[in-house]
This record gives structure tokens, sequence and C-alpha cells, in this order.
């Protein structure tokens, strides 16, 4: 038998135990997961650059530092310089510098392109030990003070779902769109 017409094989078995095992499962198809309830789809955030999706909520830079020295201090550091996390600020102009020896600093300062992906990246994964864990007004006002400490916004700051769209993040421009329209497609 050639090597052709045992992959065949192999493949017409998969497909036959697979669909055996579906036809034993109906309910999720493979014997795993389940359907997640109302609340559980509550806590999902998924928000778009233009805010859609951001949750209700608001926060403010001082909150947000009084949070930050009691909740991520430990593994961001004191002035957010990183330690046992990532850093979280600076590096403003590391992604072009024309020097090879000179690694990228990668913060929120010099590589996100939106300030929503900061607010979906604490809601998500922070901190580290409980993600997940942190109220919509808690990440509205983290958010506020690593934007603040960042200079991108004053120090005196609200954040909510519609001021944190509209934060222009200083490299937003420092990223190139695909150009593979039919690959690609902007939501309108």
């Amino acid at each position: 038998m050639s090597t052709k017409a045992k992959l065949l094989s192999i493949a017409a078995l998969a497909t036959a135990s697979l669909s055996v095992y579906a036809a034993d499962h109906p309910k999720t198809g493979y014997g795993f997961g389940s359907t997640p309830s109302a609340e559980e789809l509550n806590q999902f955030t998924s928000p778009l650059p233009d805010g859609r999706g951001l949750p209700p909520g608001k926060g403010t830079v001082s909150a947000g530092k009084t949070l930050y020295e009691n909740q991520c201090l430990a593994c961001h550091g004191q002035k957010l310089e990183g330690g046992m996390g990532d850093k979280l600020i600076g590096g403003r102009g590391s992604l072009v510098n024309n020097d090879p020896t000179k690694k990228p600093v990668k913060t929120v300062e010099s590589y996100w392109p939106y300030a929503t992906t900061l607010f979906d990246y604490i809601k998500r994964a922070m901190p580290l030990l409980q993600p997940g864990s942190l109220s919509n007004d808690e990440v509205y006002a983290l958010s506020a003070y690593i934007l603040a400490e960042g200079k991108i916004i004053p120090q005196d700051a609200t954040l909510d779902a519609a001021s944190l769209a509209k934060i222009k993040m200083p490299n937003r421009d420092g990223f190139i769109p695909d150009p593979r329209p039919d690959k690609f497609r902007a939501a309108k």
C-alpha cells in the first residue's frame, strides 16, 4: 500500500471515529465543555479599539494608584519599571531605533496602539494569581493610573468606556495596516 493510500485510510478512520463519538455526545459534540450561563457571559469582555464592548464603570487615577500599590507593585515595581512582571511605562521611540544592539522596550506607552487593549488585558489576566477578579471600576482605575504615569492622560483623569476609547496612544500610528482587503476587512 502506498503512503498516500495509508494516509487516506487513516484520515477516513479518524473521520468515522469522530462521527460515531459526536453522535454519542450530541450536547457538546466532543463530550466536554458546557454552555456558559448568563452570569458567566456577563463577566466576559472583549472591547474593540473604538470602545464597543467596554463594560459600564469608571475609575480615577488616585483610586488606581492605591489599587496598584496594594495589588500590582510587587510584580511591576514601585515606578512601573518591572521586576518579576513586565515594565509598564517608558520606551517611547524604542521600536523604531536604528541601532541593532538596542532592543525595543515594549510597554503600554511604547507599543500598545489602543487604550482599550490595556483595559482588556488587565480585566482578563490580572492580577497574576487571581485573573479576572478585578471589578470593572478597578480595571478602569488601574488603566487610568498606568496611562497617567505614562503621561498619556492627566493625573486628575477619570476613565469610563467613552473616555477610554478616545485616548490616542503614543504609538497608535506606528503600525502598518494589512494591505490585503480581501483577507481582513475593517468593521464599519
